[in-house]
């Protein structure tokens, strides 16, 4: 079964890189020619499709631990944040990955006794390190429908398997630790996340 070629930008416009993460640091400072090793003999595309490489698909799998993602959210999130597609190593042009994708990924790694494993690898690592991951919840953000698709300070807005809506999305930032939200801004449909909050509270890494 061949593999998708990742992390490859596409000849045109491409946007901005943004400013850089803690996501961005946090990987750097991971080893991941252990995990690479133990993923070489993962393949868990659908019948006829070529596969995700399975250190994208495991660092997704790390990112909806941390940010206490399901599936859904977590396909949504590494289709609109920048952070979350550089940690995985997709390009700002490049589909990523649907829900159905992690759910067979997540079964092959049960399957071949790497689900605890893998993770525990990570942790020892960061542990060694006196690194600290602190979770917390994402930026939310939620779409609202114009009242005409006439109005001109709204925007189309297309997620994977879902129909167009035209309108505004509302964008809602609470802190990591209480949960009570401390920024709502709202925008046209198709301004992400990224865009709105830069350096979102959701989650931070620090040395002890």
């Amino acid at each position: 079964m061949g593999r998708r070629r990742i992390g490859q930008e596409k000849f045109g416009f491409v946007l901005e890189r943004g400013k850089p993460s803690s996501l961005d640091a946090l990987v750097k400072l991971i080893d991941w020619a252990p995990i690479d090793g133990a993923l070489g003999m993962i393949s868990c595309a659908a019948k006829g499709e070529p596969a995700w490489p399975p250190r994208a698909l495991f660092r997704a799998m790390l990112l909806s631990v941390w940010y206490d993602l399901s599936d859904v959210k977590l396909a949504e999130a590494l289709d609109d944040r920048a952070s979350f597609r550089r940690f995985c190593g997709f390009s700002v042009s490049e589909p990523t990955p649907e829900r159905t994708a992690f759910v067979r990924f997540r079964r092959t790694l049960v399957a071949h006794g790497l689900d605890k494993v893998l993770f525990e690898q990570i942790t020892d690592q960061l542990k060694a390190q006196a690194i600290q991951v602190k979770t917390g919840t994402l930026v939310d953000a939620t779409i609202i429908a114009s009242a005409s698709e006439d109005d001109g300070e709204g925007h189309w807005v297309k997620h994977k398997g879902r129909p167009a809506v035209h309108g505004f999305k509302a964008h809602v930032g609470a802190d990591a630790d209480t949960a009570l939200v401390e920024e709502i801004a709202v925008s046209p449909a198709n301004v992400n996340e990224a865009a709105r909050f830069p350096r979102p509270p959701a989650f931070h890494f620090s040395v002890k």
